[in-house]
Order: C-alpha cells, then structure tokens, then sequence
C-alpha cells in the first residue's frame, strides 16, 4: 500500500508540473495560436483548392435582428475564379474574412434593395477590398435604381479616412484611383423580362424584380456558370417572377420569416409596452415570405435544393428549426438548409451534386 501512495504522489507531482509548466507557457502557447490563425485568415489563395463550378456561402444569414448565430445579409458566390458578394449586411466583411473569402478577391458587388441591413457594410467591403489588395480601380457594384446615391454617401462618408489611410501607408498600400465603388445601375421593370447584369465566359448573371413594396426596384438574382445555377431571392414576398426565375435551378435561397414565431415577439412587445416594436413585427409580416410558402415556391421551379436566410426571427437554438419551418419539409421533398453564417454550398460543374459545409473559422 505505501508503494502505491508513493506511486499517487509521484502522479500527482508530474501532472503539477506539467500543468504548472502549461501555465507558465500560456502566453506563448496562446501567441503560437494567433499565428496560426493568421496565417488561415491570411491565405489569400485557399479558394483556389474549390472545384471548379458554383460554390455559395453564407457570409451573413440574418436580418436586422441580432442573432448571435447570424450576421446581416450577405451572399458570397464563387463563379470559377471570380468572387462576387450579393448584399452586404452588418458583419458580414469580416465573416468574409473568417470564412477565407477575403475581400481583395471580390470582382464585384450586387445589391438586392437598399433597406440599411443589405448595405450596413457596403463601405466596410469597398475599403477593405481596396486597402487589403491595394487595388487600383474601385469596386464593381451593381444594383437597381439609386445605387449611385447609395455609392456617393458612402465614398462621401469614408472620404476622411481615405486621406488618412493615403498619408499613413502610402499609395501603394492605397492607391487613391482604388478607393469606393463603381456604380452599375439596371432596371428591371416588372413589365419587361429578366435583365442580364453581367456575362463573362461561361457566367451569366441575371437580375429579376420581387414583391418587396413599398421598396420599388427591389430585385433578385440568378447565377448560371457552366450548367450549374443558384438563385438569390433578396427580400420578398410571395412573387411569381421568383418562381419563374427560379425555373430548375440546382440552388435556392429563400429569405424566410415565420409568422408564428414573430407572433410571440408581437405578443410580447404588446405585453411590455414597447409599441414601436410592436407596430414593426405587425408590419413585416406584409413583405416577406413564410417558410411554408416558400416552400410551395421551391416546389413550383423544381428547384434542387432549398437554403434560408434572412431567417426572422433570430432562431438561436437548433430547437427553433422546426417551428420556423413548419410543414415545409412536407411539402418540397428536396434539401432544406436553415442557414447560419458560413454555411456553404459546393456545386461542381458536370454533375447535379451539392456538397455541404461550413466555412466560418471559430476563433
């Protein structure tokens, strides 16, 4: 017995030291971590390991609600070797960053409406797509009528700062020709078809108006490269043009809000005096799309795959998947996603498949 207390406190003494020896090196085990996580969120090139064909991730699932698992809306989509971003809401830049995407590799930035929770980090996107890469022409940005408004107030807004970047780091880190954004406005008039925006070697993009009123011009978008499509549905309500845009292709997603959990939060408010909120979760109801409808409208295109976003309300838990469905499983047999940030969509080019991950780095 006295061989086996021996043995005990000798355990004890190398698991002290060991652990006293962890302690004493935390700093500089934590410092070796930090490297490591810089050199993945440095490595400009990692989207060259995709396949080729289109690849969608979730840089942003959420909507102006905060949702600790959902930043504001934002869409990447990688076309071959191109990058583009669809929205570009709160937080998103740097879930961009953390997912590998980084903003230097953006060729361009398309717009759906000019609600602030689709363009909050517009300004954010085009500055560190330019001091970031120090690129020499300003950022693509396409979008329906009154984009150049939206552009101009942010250029406006960043001009102090682009002086101080300039004098801090020089021209070439900040080529002043690079700064802000190229506006490309269309109009896609609900009485006319499908504008094509865009169209490069194997890639057509395609913008579509939506049911979104009283926002007039709000639009969404169809990629094609190379047999391989995604639509993007922007915010709307039930739209027929969605449907029609949507026509086989392999991936949609959908905004979705769900009427009855949104009820709670009215109820709520009500309960708690706070009639402006109140009189919002009223009104929302008008001009997006329950989960179940959106679901008859996957079904309608005969879409492959269905993914929501711009998920209202904030569905912190996994437990509120199902109630924010509903019946939706039940009524389009195909894939649905109820996105998070980073969720991310592989569609190689040559086959129907649909590869599924997440690329959000947790630090």
């Amino acid at each position: 017995m006295r061989k086996v207390w021996i043995g005990l406190g000798v355990a004890a003494g190398v698991i002290a030291v060991g652990l006293g020896t962890a302690w004493l090196m935390r700093e500089r085990l934590a410092q070796a971590a930090m490297r490591k996580v810089y050199e993945q969120v440095l490595a400009v090139d990692t989207m060259q390991d995709l396949p080729d064909g289109l690849h969608v991730g979730l840089c942003g699932a959420g909507s102006p609600m905060a949702d600790p698992l959902r930043s504001g809306p934002c869409v990447a989509v990688v076309a071959g070797k191109d990058l583009f971003v669809v929205d570009s809401g709160s937080g998103s830049t740097r879930n961009l960053l953390l997912m590998n995407m980084p903003p230097p590799r953006v060729s361009a930035v398309f717009i759906t409406h000019y609600h602030s929770d689709h363009i909050a980090d517009l300004g954010e996107l085009m500055l560190q797509r330019w001091a970031g890469g120090a690129s020499k022409t300003p950022t693509p940005v396409y979008g329906p009528q009154g984009l150049e408004q939206v552009v101009q107030g942010f250029e406006q807004a960043y001009t102090l700062d682009r002086g101080y970047r300039i004098a801090h780091h020089g021209e070439a880190v900040a080529p002043p020709s690079g700064f802000g954004g190229d506006p490309r406005p269309f109009v896609a008039d609900p009485a006319a078809p499908d504008v094509l925006v865009l169209e490069k070697p194997g890639l057509k993009v395609w913008a579509f108006p939506v049911a979104h009123h009283p926002v007039e011009g709000a639009v969404g978008y169809r990629f094609e490269y190379k047999g391989r499509s995604v639509v993007i549905s922007g915010d709307t309500g039930p739209s027929e043009r969605l449907v029609k845009a949507s026509k086989g292709a392999d991936l949609l997603l959908h905004e979705g809000l769900a009427p009855n959990l949104v009820a709670v939060q009215k109820d709520v408010a009500d309960k708690m005096g706070r009639d402006n909120y109140a009189k919002i979760f009223h009104d929302i109801l008008d001009y997006h799309t329950a989960p179940e409808v959106a679901a008859e409208e996957a079904k309608a295109a005969g879409v492959g795959a269905l993914m929501f976003y711009h998920i209202i309300p904030p569905l912190p838990v996994r437990a509120l998947d199902g109630p924010f469905l509903g019946r939706s499983r039940e009524i389009f047999d195909g894939p649905i996603k109820v996105g998070r940030d980073g969720d991310f969509a592989s569609l190689p080019v040559g086959s129907k498949e649909i590869k599924w991950s997440n690329r959000l780095l947790a630090l």
